[in-house]
């Protein structure tokens, strides 16, 4: 079982250039959550992070243009939109919060452990789901808690 303790710590200055995926996920055990993959992820979560902001702005600027349309059924059209668009802001607002803990997560050295086991979380879900923060198996407890007994 590995553990936090095992680890390296706080990654060191990230490397001239960031590995590929298929190099990530070659990586042996050995080399989990070494400095390279720590660059690799912060690199990838600080551009979803950029994306995320660049959006919340242009949903910003887009719903500030205000279109006066005299026809109820274009403009209920419009309302629709907007509200499909809040929403969609919300989601990636909240996304953007767990983004932002993973970041610091990497900046302590905790990120790719599971917060309720403290076992490797693994490279092929943290590339399918960089901010996750349980392993898949604490995930699926979870889930399966929530199904039976409700929030």
């Amino acid at each position: 079982m590995a553990t936090k303790s095992s680890k390296s710590t706080a990654p060191a200055s990230a490397p001239a250039a960031l590995l590929t995926e298929e190099e990530i996920v070659k990586m042996g055990e050995k080399d989990y959550m070494n400095d390279a993959q720590l660059a690799f992820f912060k690199a990838r979560l600080q551009q979803l992070e950029k994306d995320l902001l660049k959006n919340a702005d242009e949903t910003t600027e887009h719903l500030r243009e205000t279109v006066l349309v005299p026809d109820p059924a274009d403009r209920a059209t419009i309302e629709e939109e907007h509200s499909l668009e809040l929403r969609t802001r919300d989601r990636e607002r909240k996304l953007l919060r767990k983004v932002q803990q993973s970041i610091a997560a990497i900046d302590a050295g905790e990120y790719g452990w599971c917060e309720e086991t403290g076992e490797p979380i693994g490279v092929p879900r943290l590339m399918a789901r960089p901010t996750a923060t349980l392993s898949l198996e604490a995930q699926q407890r979870r889930e399966l808690k929530q199904k039976l007994y409700g929030d």
